[in-house]
């Protein structure tokens, strides 16, 4: 079959790109995302996995305006955590929080890509190369390519507290291109969160190595700036008897697509990824998730919901492939969607591919409306019809939210969606 045609632009960013000056060890790698980035070619509709979702604000060179809205506080207001934020794309050291913490070692990508080695050329660029198969990701590939600033996290012990990634929008037209890179060692624990918009638009990538008995915690926060274009992606690898969970809670926003490819290599591994979105008029939200088991003895959680309306879409794609040494998987996945009125639309794909005989695997997603029993019955005990309608919108997404292990970060993510319910987010 022949390749979908790529647009003239999109062509046209390709042939123009010039890579950023830096070391030995970060040029080898931006090359080698620039060879697989042009055998690849930009995306388009017509691609299998973005036919529910146009990528084309996402790939011009031009950055679509998106105005900044104020007022909006940080994520995880109140939490201890070790603080670390960019503005439009860019590390602000004199905002953030000294990176000095027992257990971890941390380090700006801009600094270390100086540097002709460092412990980030095992991760970076390495995961997200792997993860261009079976299915290319090539906007993940520009990102290794371009991206001139993120964090470097090595985690060698439990960490005490979380570390937050913050992000702030000052301009209509900041194009952000972050790369993370965590490498988890073997039995250490690390939770970092992520809150806020990167940019007008923002390409960011997120590779994690989680050792053999280690655990990574990821939760974020994409909040009300209505406008904003947003790609997330994050490359995970993980050993023996490792755990990775990830939950991500979104509120509006123009476009919004965050990718995850998680490997499951070692056996007894533990991957759960879930996702809460809430949707209003012009919104377009996709999930899209790649989990392969390749160790014995795994599990892996794939739970999202979805609240829609005045014309949102929302959009899941979802797959668990598990190869023939992978026996005794235990894969799961649910995606349902909540929609409150007739011009609101929930696109989905699950899919498994399974290649062992001693599998425990399902899938399973709906659409539909708010309960008219339940609603009456709140209705007629006194409720009143926007907060009746607000508490049976939070029962629907407590199950992707109960896939918080940490309590305290939990709670704020209720409070977080509480406030959005009460500022008509929904």
């Amino acid at each position: 079959m022949a390749a979908p045609a790529r647009s003239a632009e999109a062509e046209a960013r390709l042939a123009g790109l010039q890579l950023p000056q830096s070391g030995a060890w970060l040029h080898l790698a931006r090359g080698a995302a620039v060879s697989r980035l042009r055998a690849m070619g930009l995306p388009v509709k017509r691609d299998e996995y973005w036919k529910y979702t146009d990528p084309t604000p996402l790939t011009v060179a031009a950055v679509p305006v998106a105005q900044v809205i104020p007022g909006e506080t940080e994520g995880f207001d109140g939490i201890d955590c070790l603080r670390l934020v960019f503005v439009d794309g860019v590390f602000d050291a004199a905002a953030s929080d000294n990176p000095a913490l027992a257990g971890v070692e941390i380090s700006r990508l801009a600094e270390a890509a100086t540097q002709d080695i460092h412990w980030a050329h095992e991760v970076y660029g390495v995961l997200e190369a792997r993860g261009q198969t079976p299915v290319a990701r090539p906007l993940a590939a520009l990102n290794s390519a371009l991206a001139t600033d993120g964090v470097l996290i090595r985690v060698v012990g439990k960490v005490s507290k979380p570390v937050a990634l913050v992000y702030h929008q000052t301009s209509t037209a900041s194009d952000a291109i972050l790369h993370h890179c965590v490498k988890v060692e073997d039995g250490a624990e690390l939770t970092l969160l992520e809150s806020g918009p990167a940019g007008a638009r923002s390409n960011t990538v997120m590779e994690v190595q989680v050792a053999d008995g280690a655990a990574f915690h990821h939760v974020r926060t994409q909040g009300r700036d209505h406008e904003r274009r947003t790609l997330t992606h994050v490359f995970a690898r993980m050993g023996n008897a490792s755990r990775f969970k990830s939950f991500t809670l979104t509120a509006n926003g123009a476009l919004t697509r965050n990718e995850v490819v998680l490997e499951l290599i070692g056996a007894d591994g533990v991957a759960h990824v879930a996702g809460a979105a809430l949707g209003n008029g012009m919104f377009h939200h996709d999930d899209t998730v790649f989990i392969t088991h390749q160790g014995t003895g795994c599990e892996s959680r794939q739970v999202f919901k979805k609240v829609l309306r005045n014309g949102a879409t929302g959009v899941f794609q979802g797959k668990i492939l598990v190869k023939q040494s992978a026996q005794k998987t235990d894969g799961y996945q649910i995606s349902q969607s909540l929609l409150l009125d007739d011009d609101s639309q929930f696109l989905c794909k699950p899919e498994l591919e399974i290649y062992a005989d001693d599998v425990k695997c399902s899938h399973g997603s709906t659409s539909g409306a708010i309960d008219d029993t339940a609603l009456f019955y709140l209705r007629s005990r006194g409720v009143p019809e926007r907060e009746a309608q607000s508490l049976l919108v939070l029962a629907f997404l407590a199950e992707a939210i109960a896939e918080i292990d940490d309590a305290t970060i939990a709670e704020a993510i209720q409070a977080r969606l509480e406030s959005w319910l009460a500022a008509g987010a929904h």
